[in-house]
């Protein structure tokens, strides 16, 4: 049974049919790709896996559960985590803190005894926190652990954005344009760092603009033209397709 299942998907925002009927699955395991030009609809698609957009029709079923009726904090509890285009760091707080948040979902401290500070929350602080630096080691970042998140350079704001989502321990992981904004040496290092996401077990849908990251890092690739899925395979295949080099590479 796939992780992810897709099944004929519609999106509609205004007379704008920003998805036409898309239909795919990611295999536990796999490291997908998700492509196209810009309007493709690929964010919207993000946003209805999540949770944020509900579908006009079709669904969405995560390990056999239907999910498209679900809440964010509902899907994120399933085990589905994600990152933005635009890093998101909490203001005011470290790199450390910034991962500590990414475990809510995993921690049974409810609001009355976090400000009780009763002994079983400290002592259960003190594992989240314990926890969340092994995130931060996960992704290069474990000199920062002290630092402030927002003061940190771009390209590690991306890998805290990284642990953060990684920190809630999903079993899916969606990736909205990692590879934006990073050099060369970045973009590279990006391309190790998750395929140890999926040696450690973590199942990647990656939406992303970098060509050349897709097609080193990708099992499969699915392409979207206008809401509408025009292809899917591997990677080589994909960058054959007529209708993709017409629609997307432009060679």
């Amino acid at each position: 049974m796939s992780l992810l299942r897709i099944e004929r998907v519609e999106k509609s925002f205004g007379g704008v049919r920003a998805l036409r009927g898309v239909s795919f699955e990611v295999e536990r395991g796999q490291i997908k790709a998700l492509i196209g030009p810009n309007g493709a609809g690929k964010t919207t698609l993000f946003h209805i896996v999540t949770g944020v957009e509900k579908p006009n029709s079709g669904e969405v079923y995560f390990k056999g559960e239907r999910i498209d009726g679900k809440r964010s904090d509902q899907v994120v509890r399933m085990g589905i985590a994600r990152t933005f285009q635009n890093v998101r760091p909490f203001a005011g707080m470290t790199a450390l803190e910034n991962v500590m948040a990414g475990r809510h979902r995993l921690t049974r401290s409810g609001p009355i005894r976090a400000l009780l500070r009763t002994p079983s929350m400290r002592r259960e602080e003190g594992r989240v926190r314990e926890e969340a630096a092994k995130f931060l080691k996960f992704v290069g970042l474990e000199d920062e652990a002290d630092r402030e998140a927002s003061d940190l350079p771009f390209g590690k704001q991306r890998l805290l954005e990284l642990a953060r989502a990684l920190a809630s321990e999903p079993e899916l992981l969606l990736l909205d344009e990692p590879a934006a904004g990073l050099n060369t040496r970045e973009t590279s290092e990006l391309a190790e760092l998750i395929r140890r996401i999926r040696k450690s077990g973590v199942t990647v849908l990656l939406v992303e603009h970098d060509m050349e990251l897709v097609m080193e890092v990708s099992d499969e690739v699915v392409v979207l033209d206008r809401g509408e899925k025009i292809a899917e395979g591997p990677p080589e295949a994909v960058q054959r397709d007529e209708r993709v080099i017409r629609a997307y590479l432009g060679e």
